[in-house]
């Protein structure tokens, strides 16, 4: 007899007859084929020269899956070329006789565009759009904006999928991860550029690039997408070139609203007023209401008790308030939309300093430095890596619950930190300004947010869909990225595994990769669960392949053993 071992989401032990073993060598020979990189299950007495990382049967499916994820980057691409495919806009629907709606910075010129545009696709087709040029104090006039269109990007740029089909902010950022992954650097770079072209031109990374969007950002990550570029490309003056971009991006979120009164901490704060147009036009239900109507169904029928309900609902007259708008657009920029982490439709986050926005500015701030130092500017590097130390011993002395081993969002009005266990709990490790004592603490209550099908992203159901019993990409990967870079690979490893088995398995039974799951059931199908927001759960995905992408690439460098 011989006996063959393979592991990875668990150690599996095969005992087979010599009779078996040449067509077992010809299945593992298969297996070599698909992806020679990846060690071959051995023989017993071979295992500790070789550990084996996956099953054949799941390196089969894994593999499938990240032939489908690479090829499938070109279906979300936009561009110049397919410049029709990128105006089409789900949420709002282009009325068939009406052209087309680009809409221009003031800075840029009608005929210039018009004539960069012609490079690239036929006159028929440019005669159907029609180029518009947004007035100078666009945060002043955008609510005057009423026939939405695309904002205009020199670069081509890669779309989550289905009905968000513009380059997002926080969404491109796990998306050029897997773009760099797939060896595709110079649309990974274009993604850089673009960005730093909406701050030039329209004030900040946007939430997307589309009018509607103008008014807010997304969690930042810029100086992450500049780093992830330059070492691909090594280009020293084109990395000085973004040095003002991230200069200017950087005030937007420690200066004016996004700064916390009284306190060097940030907050998510929209520059708009009243209801979201996309919201209005687009997250209806079956009865034809908006999110908004079911939040003032909630508030008739429910007692509220985290914050302090009239701020947001007038019973008297059953409307929302105009500080719920200012709430809710916040939220949105927050790109966690909709949850109760900061009360009932997190309108209260206004008055909140959060744990994920604070420390992915603490990243930036170390990134800013780094980025300094290496374009030879050491003095100014050092002033971003005392604002960066400033910062992370701000967090951790309001953010940080000794008690509950976690970290909560700071309540700065009523200067104490919440208690709503949330998955962002994890930023402090992944961007590394927890202490060792600290990461081991979240890591020992990982228990509480762990589920068959990876992380939730709460212990809250509440309806919303940034709450139990769903996961998303980004969360599993900074969760797993940040527990091992405390050295805890076990926990990493089994949570990673988690993640991939489930859109594997949703992958083969559907031939879809989705934006979020249900990591409780283990399926991609929600609809039944949502409430709140959008209930539709939206193909393509981009960070879901970027984050399939890059947990199975770690998984299989650190061995992928518990």
């Amino acid at each position: 007899m011989i006996t063959i071992h393979c592991t990875f989401s668990s150690v599996r032990l095969l005992t087979v007859s010599s009779t078996h073993l040449y067509s077992i060598i010809l299945l593992f020979s298969f297996a070599i084929f698909l992806l020679t990189a990846w060690p071959v299950c051995g023989s017993a007495n071979d295992l500790e020269a070789s550990h084996v990382q996956v099953a054949q049967k799941d390196l089969q499916q894994y593999q499938s899956v990240r032939r489908f994820i690479t090829d499938n980057w070109k279906q979300l691409v936009r561009s110049h070329a397919n410049l029709l495919d990128a105006l089409a806009d789900p949420k709002f629907p282009r009325p068939p006789d009406e052209p087309w709606r680009l809409y221009i910075s003031h800075r840029e010129s009608p005929p210039a565009v018009r004539a960069e545009l012609g490079k690239s696709l036929d006159p028929a087709v440019l005669e159907q759009v029609n180029i518009l040029q947004l007035p100078a104090s666009q945060h002043i006039r955008i609510e005057a904006i009423t026939a939405h269109g695309l904002l205009y990007l020199p670069y081509p740029y890669v779309v989550p999928g289905g009905r968000f089909n513009e380059m997002y902010g926080w969404d491109s950022y796990f998306i050029q991860i897997g773009l760099l992954r797939d060896g595709m650097i110079e649309l990974a770079q274009s993604m850089t550029d673009n960005f730093v072209y909406e701050i030039e031109h329209y004030g900040m990374v946007l939430n997307a690039n589309r009018t509607y969007y103008l008014t807010r950002s997304q969690p930042p990550f810029l100086t992450a997408m500049i780093l992830g570029t330059y070492a691909h490309t090594g280009d020293e003056k084109w990395l000085r070139d973004t040095l003002a971009a991230i200069d200017t991006y950087y005030d937007y979120w420690t200066t004016g609203l996004h700064r916390v009164p009284g306190l060097a901490l940030s907050r998510y704060h929209d520059l708009g007023q009243g209801p979201a147009p996309e919201v209005v036009a687009s997250e209806r239900d079956a009865a034809g209401r908006t999110h908004y109507d079911r939040v003032k169904d909630y508030y008739r029928t429910h007692e509220v008790t985290r914050y302090e309900e009239s701020l947001y609902y007038d019973a008297g007259a059953d409307t929302l308030t105009a500080l719920f708008y200012l709430g809710d657009r916040a939220m949105r920029e927050s790109g966690f939309d909709p949850s109760n982490r900061f009360g009932p439709f997190s309108v209260d986050i206004i008055r909140h300093a959060p744990v994920c926005l604070n420390s992915l500015l603490y990243r930036m701030e170390r990134e800013a430095a780094r980025i300094h130092d290496l374009v030879g500017q050491e003095a100014i590097a050092a002033s971003w890596r005392d604002r960066a130390a400033a910062r992370r011993d701000l967090i951790n002395r309001t953010m940080w619950d000794a008690e509950a081993g976690l970290y909560f969002d700071y309540q700065f009005a009523q200067r104490r930190s919440s208690s709503y266990v949330f998955a962002t709990t994890f930023y402090p490790l992944w961007v590394g300004l927890a202490t060792e004592k600290q990461a081991r603490q979240v890591a020992e209550n990982l228990d509480l947010l762990e589920a068959p099908g990876g992380l939730l992203t709460s212990t809250t159901t509440s309806g919303s869909q940034w709450d139990a019993p769903y996961g998303w990409a980004p969360l599993q990967m900074i969760a797993v990225q940040g527990l091992r870079r405390y050295g805890f690979h076990t926990e990493a490893n089994r949570l990673a595994r988690k993640f991939l088995d489930l859109v594997a398995k949703e992958f083969h039974e559907h031939g879809i990769i989705v934006e979020k799951y249900d990591v409780v059931r283990q399926e991609s199908d929600l609809a039944d669960g949502l409430r709140f927001g959008y209930d539709a759960n939206e193909i393509g995905f981009g960070w879901t392949n970027a984050v399939f992408s890059e947990l199975l690439a770690e998984l299989e460098e650190s061995g992928g053993e518990e």
